[in-house]
């Protein structure tokens, strides 16, 4: 019977070895090489822009129409203003197309299958706020939910109080509002990038 339980105590002590290399080898296989989200733009060799900071950040959608430039909100919306920023650095909305356009109230773009009803998988908390909707605002499409909103904006291109509070505003335009103003459905943004202010 000793010898048995003997037996038995080395059978179990064998295979959690065992099993605990097997798990560290496929451990280091599957994770020791995963990348790092690095907050850069890809090819570019800047600092990279953290959530702190993001009040110096410059977000620019270049078009074939022009360039739009804006400036986040992030202390009136700190994790929607930090999740785009994310998307940006990650190259998410280069190619997207604006899928949406009513002349003197939006331009609305940020979904990766230019229908509409997409988006990156990850929706945010709403964060309204006491900013304004104004021509330039930059702010997050949602659905009826307020917790919905997920990688779509949208720009104001007039001034619309009927829309205050009840929207996500991270951002204003500071350059570019004309170029807005000349979107038109299936433009793309070709590419939207991250710079700091001099």
């Amino acid at each position: 019977m000793a010898k048995n339980s003997k037996r038995m105590i080395g059978i179990v002590v064998a295979s959690i070895v065992f099993a605990t290399g097997i798990a560290g080898y496929y451990g280091v296989m599957l994770f020791g090489d995963a990348p790092k989200d690095s907050f850069v733009s890809p090819g570019e060799n800047v600092n990279p822009i953290t959530n702190l900071d993001l009040e110096k950040a410059v977000v620019v959608i270049q078009t074939a129409r022009g360039k739009i430039k804006f400036k986040f909100y992030p202390k009136d919306a700190p994790k929607t203003s930090a999740r785009v920023a994310e998307l940006i650095q990650k190259g998410f909305y280069n190619g997207i197309v604006f899928h949406r356009v009513v002349p003197g109230f939006v331009v609305q773009g940020g979904d990766p299958t230019g229908s509409g009803m997409g988006g990156s998988g990850q929706t945010l908390p709403a964060e309204f706020n006491t900013q304004k909707h104004v021509p330039g605002t930059v702010a997050m499409a949602r659905s009826a939910d307020p917790n919905s909103a997920d990688s779509q904006f949208y720009i104001t291109l007039g001034t619309h109080p009927h829309l205050d509070g009840q929207y996500t505003v991270f951002g204003h335009v500071i350059e570019g509002l004309e170029v807005a103003n000349q979107i038109q459905v299936g433009d793309r943004m070709t590419s939207v990038t991250l710079e700091k202010e001099p």
